[in-house]
């Protein structure tokens, strides 16, 4: 990459100049970081302790919470660290890397929840013929799909924009490397229309995906307003409308972050921005897919009194 000779590191944007306010943002962004951790290490240790839920939707509720807590941890530590040491500083390879992995792991996220609504789909609408659709074949395949796509997406993203030439400094208006706010430094136009033409059909290709997951769910709420039971119907309607709102907010945001128009483009907006599609989704995933779902509830209390009752043991035999 081109301006590795030239930048050895880059300066994100502080939350906060006053000691108080920087302290402030850490210990907000500790609770909704370790909050994020707590929730989906707990869904992904139950669903991979309790056989009973070795089935696909669960195989793709962990891979969705596996890229939660990885594309929280690609932003937030190092901000924490930043407010905590009171500095702005990323190096160049640490940019680099944000630049790849918060791509990879948000499109492989979204490419999952598109898939889950294709599994619920199939489970409602054409349940004799679940196990032939999402046989245990078709669901390896389907992961990895969305795995292979996001990383290959990433790596030509990160490629693209580190080979631009960057002429207006190291200051990056954002709390992590992110794509927009890196390409402001470069004046190239040309180079910075081809990244821009890449973002417009990864999100061309995004919005094919957000179509289909829509249809999916209008399908779904078709066939769940002929059930004669109202709380069954209460019960889907109540599970899939916040998952329809955590992902509107999700790609609303960030779609409007990556392609608004310059003039429009205000530090602060950024910042509110990046917050509601970076940090909130793998905090609140967790709470959405798992107050509703009793398979996974029972899962986690049998978790949670397993790991007390060997703590209690542990103790015992210590004394």
């Amino acid at each position: 990459m081109s301006n590795s000779s030239s930048i050895i590191e880059f300066l994100l944007l502080a939350f906060a100049d006053t000691r108080e306010l920087q302290l402030l943002h850490f210990w907000l962004f500790l609770g909704i970081y370790l909050a994020a951790l707590l929730g989906n290490g707990l869904i992904i240790t139950a669903i991979a302790c309790d056989h009973r839920l070795h089935t696909p939707m669960y195989f793709f509720l962990l891979s969705l919470a596996v890229t939660d807590l990885g594309s929280i941890s690609t932003t937030v530590p190092k901000t924490m660290a930043n407010s905590l040491w009171d500095t702005r500083v990323i190096s160049y390879a640490g940019c680099v890397s944000q630049v790849f992995l918060f791509p990879f792991l948000i499109l492989a996220e979204f490419y999952f929840l598109t898939i889950m609504a294709y599994d619920r789909y199939v489970a409602i609408c054409k349940p004799l013929h679940y196990e032939t659709l999402l046989g245990s074949r078709a669901c390896v395949h389907m992961a990895a799909a969305a795995w292979g796509t996001g990383f290959l997406t990433a790596l030509l993203h990160t490629v693209t924009t580190f080979s631009i030439p960057l002429c207006q400094g190291n200051s990056v208006d954002q709390f992590f490397c992110e794509i927009p706010q890196i390409l402001k430094l470069s004046r190239s136009e040309t180079e910075y229309l081809k990244e821009v033409g890449l973002l417009v059909v990864t999100v061309f290709f995004s919005f094919i995906c957000f179509v289909f997951l829509v249809v999916s769910y209008v399908q779904i709420f078709r066939a769940v307003l002929r059930i004669p039971s109202e709380q069954g119907r209460h019960k889907a309607f109540s599970t899939c409308l916040p998952h329809l709102a955590v992902l509107s907010l999700f790609l609303i945001t960030s779609v409007f972050s990556y392609l608004k128009p310059p003039s429009i483009s205000f530090p602060s907006l950024d910042l509110v921005l990046a917050v509601l599609y970076s940090v909130v989704p793998p905090a609140v995933n967790p709470l959405i897919y798992s107050m509703r779902n009793q398979e996974l509830k029972a899962a986690l209390r049998k978790l949670i009194r397993g790991f007390f009752s060997s703590h209690r043991l542990f103790s015992f035999l210590c004394k």
